[in-house]
């Protein structure tokens, strides 16, 4: 699964695109194999997250709908223009997500994101989610750009 990166965002350029924030920003960097199309961004999970206080204690596991919502996040960095604040991206739909297994704290999750298909604002994209190179997660993902009045 060796990419060619042509462009590696980090943090900072992450915040620039995205509204979201700690807790929920769901992504620490992204690699960009080619300008527009597919991207992989990269999801350090920690003990110390939230969500693993309830998600379960005993055996902390990633909620799927988390992992989904990385792999959109994913997405809209590939899609966002930097700073721009007159745009927002908002997640519309998923088909076909598939969770194959858990992705635990101390996980790195890689999630490659494909553009499939754009028509004018909406966006859809082929997820796929990796701890390694065994695949823990797949799905279809639509978006939509909204141009703030």
């Amino acid at each position: 699964m060796e990419e060619k990166i042509i462009q590696e965002l980090g943090i900072k350029d992450i915040l620039k695109r995205l509204p979201h924030r700690y807790p929920f920003l769901l992504v620490d960097k992204v690699l960009i194999v080619e300008e527009g199309y597919r991207c992989i961004g990269i999801k350090n999970v920690t003990m110390n997250e939230p969500q693993f206080t309830g998600h379960f204690p005993e055996n902390p596991i990633m909620p799927g709908v988390l992992i989904t919502e990385a792999m959109a996040q994913t997405a809209a960095v590939l899609v966002m223009s930097e700073g721009d604040a007159r745009k927002d991206v908002f997640f519309m739909s998923m088909d076909g997500v598939k969770f194959r297994k858990p992705v635990l704290p101390g996980d790195q999750l890689k999630m490659h994101l494909t553009l499939e298909q754009s028509r004018r604002n909406v966006y859809r994209f082929r997820g796929e989610a990796f701890v390694g190179d065994v695949l823990h997660a797949e799905g279809i993902l639509t978006a939509m750009i909204y141009e703030k009045k």
